[in-house]
């Protein structure tokens, strides 16, 4: 890479060829103030905020816009630059409203720091100020467009980065406008970042309105457990309740972006919260102590056969707990254990099986992207992200085998049946020239394709493609596995499926039906089919944070603790250790799962080796040393299956997510969800 030298400040500097002067600045450490201006998103060069001198130009020039050359000699505080800054901050104030006071953009607003560094002291305006009217962009981003300086960035942010060009700006001068135009939602599950880019309070939350102001809330970070990509977050608090969700800064992940999903669902931690332990007495669920509940599961275990009990891992499951219901039915001798409460088919034998092995952030370096019973808009929104992101680059064909879906970016429908794989493997399909020819090619195999009764067979095709067209090379791996629920590689690593002879999700709860499993405890597990299980003969144990479909058909409650209540670890899709960090503390009488588990086994008589967090992490690590690896990305060793294609099934796949915004307990108690539901799920089969 060619790099050129210049002087900024008296400073030299040196920089690649095709940097900008701003890009310069920033390598001096010299600070330059920005509006429109953002590192991701295409240069518009509008608010002239970032004006500079250049030795020999007799005007100031816009620093963002300006390539930067050879030999350059560049001031960014003469009184040229000076007097430019306070003239632009002059005309940006002249509409901009006095009501600093009561914006929720306060204490983090852009024109207020700038202009409190770089602005004049008074303004010359004495007209009567422009007023526009408010947008009204759905239940997320409440709209105060009389504050907009046109800085454009929630314009390209919705070209660029989510893909969905819905705002825009209309007329010019004076009359210009930022909006929709034609008074419709902003629908793009990215929406929320608008509110972080935006520079001053004109896009702000819509849940969050006069509810907190910055400098009254604790910042803890954590990680997101809405879905398996593991979104670096920042929960902010205030006493014992969650005001709102950021993005945190992670290259490798999430950007700094964050799905909606993650970041406006934090109310459902409010709502049908189980906060007491509950005990069903003549069919109905009451209120009782700890010691009873730990007494009735005891007394029914000590009438159940190892053979008649069985446990279940849901999807927001932290790792700590489930290493602990791990060790509490191996001390009971039960095989019938499962993490896959979706009946998926994905095999734990070999951790690059299940894997998202080439990474998020290697999706920048494919050259070409097969979907397969997957819409990754919904079931990683941060990965689809990064497709979009690859697929603006250019020359990244793309395909899918699948439901017909909208993503953010143009790809080849290929068919919805998994016949169209068997075409491929055998070189009779047009996209297998693509494929062959492809020098670094990735697969994306998700959920809808592996909990099919064929899911066997299908994964079997998928990793027979992945290696008959070299998808899997000495230092690139092209077979990813997209997962949906934040628990599910962690409990594959920790080996949460049965063992020889076990019963899977699907087999304990046919044996519930028959009578043949007696005892079943739940850990979170609510996307599963519980309210037809028969009420005689068996006993089931919930323990969760929310009163949903497990805590309806239980016999026994233990109430548990929420992400944003406990510290725990989390493994995302591509097999990265991660950690959340406890915001708050949970409601009531409510517990950290694993000390709940650890408390239920010394009453069983089944004393574990730990007693500490730190004891059972350590034990983590024992089972599976992968824990050792705290927030780093891995690569795993491919090892070759020797297993043929079953038999496919003609029919179509189906998509695994219907309801986007409704995925798990938190978003289901959630009453912005619950409004986006309406509209933009609702409405939208409606008017189909």
């Amino acid at each position: 890479m060619k790099t050129i030298k210049l002087t900024v400040n008296d400073q030299e500097v040196e920089i690649e060829k095709g940097s900008t002067v701003l890009q310069a600045c920033e390598k001096a450490a010299v600070e330059v103030p920005v509006f429109c201006y953002h590192p991701r998103l295409p240069i518009a060069g509008n608010c002239r905020m970032c004006l500079v001198e250049l030795e020999n130009c007799p005007k100031p020039v816009a620093s963002c816009a300006h390539p930067a050359g050879d030999g350059m000699v560049i001031r960014t505080d003469s009184p040229m630059v000076t007097k430019a800054r306070k003239g632009v901050l002059e005309f940006l104030l002249i509409n901009h409203p006095l009501d600093c006071p009561i914006c929720d953009q306060g204490g983090e607003c852009d024109l207020q720091d700038i202009t409190m560094a770089y602005g004049p002291d008074r303004g010359r305006f004495c007209k009567n100020k422009r007023a526009v009217e408010e947008e009204e962009l759905g239940p997320l981003i409440n709209t105060f467009m009389t504050r907009c300086i046109h800085c454009t960035r929630c314009v390209r942010f919705g070209d660029e980065i989510a893909g969905v060009p819905e705002m825009g700006a209309t007329f010019r001068g004076e009359d210009m406008k930022i909006g929709t135009y034609i008074q419709q939602a902003i629908t793009n599950e990215l929406s929320g970042n608008m509110i972080d880019i935006c520079p001053v309070g004109a896009l702000t939350s819509k849940p969050y309105t006069y509810t907190g102001r910055s400098w009254e809330l604790k910042k803890t970070d954590s990680i997101d457990v809405h879905d398996a990509v593991g979104s670096n977050i920042r929960v902010d608090t205030r006493g014992r309740e969650v005001m709102r969700i950021l993005p945190r800064l992670n290259e490798g992940i999430n950007e700094e972006w964050i799905s909606d999903k993650t970041r406006f669902s934090y109310d459902g931690l409010k709502s049908q919260r189980l906060d007491r332990p509950y005990v069903r007495v003549n069919g109905k669920l009451t209120e009782t102590s700890w010691e009873e509940a730990f007494l009735a599961i005891r007394q029914r275990i000590r009438k159940s056969a190892p053979e008649e009990m069985a446990a279940i891992v849901g999807d927001q499951a932290d790792c700590e707990s489930i290493m602990a219901l791990k060790d509490m039915m191996s001390a009971l001798g039960t095989p019938h254990i499962d993490c896959r409460q979706d009946g998926s088919k994905i095999k734990s034998s070999e951790r690059s099986h299940y894997l998202f092995n080439t990474s998020i952030e290697g999706i920048e370096k494919a050259d070409l992207c097969l979907l397969i019973g997957t819409n990754p808009k919904w079931e990683g929104t941060m990965i689809n992200a990064r497709l979009r992101k690859r697929s603006l680059a250019g020359n990244f064909p793309i395909a899918l085998v699948g439901d017909p879906v909208s993503l953010t970016y143009e790809y080849q429908h290929l068919g919805d049946t998994p016949e169209i794989l068997e075409e491929i493997l055998s070189g009779k399909h047009p996209f297998s020239k693509k494929l062959s020819k492809a020098k670094r090619p990735m697969l994306i195999l998700g959920q809808g394709a592996l909990c099919r009764s064929d899911g066997d067979a299908v994964f079997s095709a998928a990793v027979k493609i992945a290696e008959d067209y070299g998808f899997i090379q000495e230092n690139w791996n092209g077979f990813n596995v997209l997962h949906t629920a934040a628990s599910r590689v962690g409990a594959l690593d920790l080996g949460f499926v049965p063992s020889r002879g076990g019963l899977d999700a699907k087999g304990i709860l046919s044996g519930i039906e028959k009578g043949d499993i007696k005892f079943l405890y739940l850990l979170g597990a609510d996307e599963m089919p519980l309210e037809s299980l028969p009420k005689k003969r068996r006993f089931i144990v919930y323990q969760g944070h929310h009163g949903d479909k497990g805590a309806m058909v239980a016999d026994v409650i233990l109430p548990g603790s929420a992400y944003t209540e406990k510290d725990a670890t989390f493994v995302n899709t591509e097999g990265r250790v991660q950690r959340t960090y406890r915001a708050i503390f949970p409601p009531g009488e409510a517990k950290e799962d694993w000390r709940i588990l650890r408390a239920l086994a010394e009453v069983l008589e089944h004393k574990p080796s730990y007693n500490s967090l730190e004891q059972l992490r350590q034990r983590m690590i024992e089972e599976n040393p992968v824990f050792d690896r705290n927030a780093e990305f891995q690569s795993e060793e491919w090892k070759s299956i020797a297993s043929k294609v079953g038999k496919l099934i003609k029919s179509p796949f189906d998509p695994y997510i219907k309801n986007y915004y409704m995925t798990d307990p938190i978003t289901r108690s959630s009453q912005t969800m619950a409004k986006c539901t309406e509209s933009f799920i609702l409405k939208k089969q409606e008017a189909a």
